[in-house]
């Protein structure tokens, strides 16, 4: 139930976030494809995210945990590749339809910075 929860939480905060952010657009803008990119995105920060925490944990030790804000923008950029992949999810200033640039890093930065935050409440309000 509690997984539940936090997918419909993590689901709403990307809309969100989508919405907050300057350059953050969906390829279409239809609840189903808000549906799909919450699952991708909660697949992504199950799977992915804690090897890669592991993983650069020397690297983010050195860095006093910032090089953490670089694997969240990193994790958003995988979540729009993989969007457009199937044809639905979220555009980062246009990427990865159009080039990349430094507007889609802002963004991402941004959009990594209110979802942290967002995140954050959620498990302060669902605890495990």
């Amino acid at each position: 139930m509690k997984q539940l929860l936090r997918l419909a939480g993590n689901a709403v905060a990307l809309a969100v976030v989508v919405y907050l952010v300057p350059g953050l657009t969906w390829v279409d803008e239809t609840p189903l494809t808000i549906v799909i990119t919450a699952l991708i995105f909660g697949v992504i920060n199950t799977a992915i995210k804690p090897l890669l925490r592991l993983l650069s944990l020397p690297i983010r030790l050195v860095t006093l945990g910032l090089f953490g804000f670089v694997i969240n923008i990193g994790l958003l950029f995988l979540l729009a590749w993989v969007g457009d992949q199937i044809g639905r999810g979220v555009l980062i200033a246009g990427w990865p339809a159009e080039a990349f640039s430094v507007d889609a890093l802002i963004a991402a930065a941004l959009a990594a910075i209110l979802l942290s935050i967002f995140s954050t409440v959620l498990s302060l309000v669902i605890r495990d």
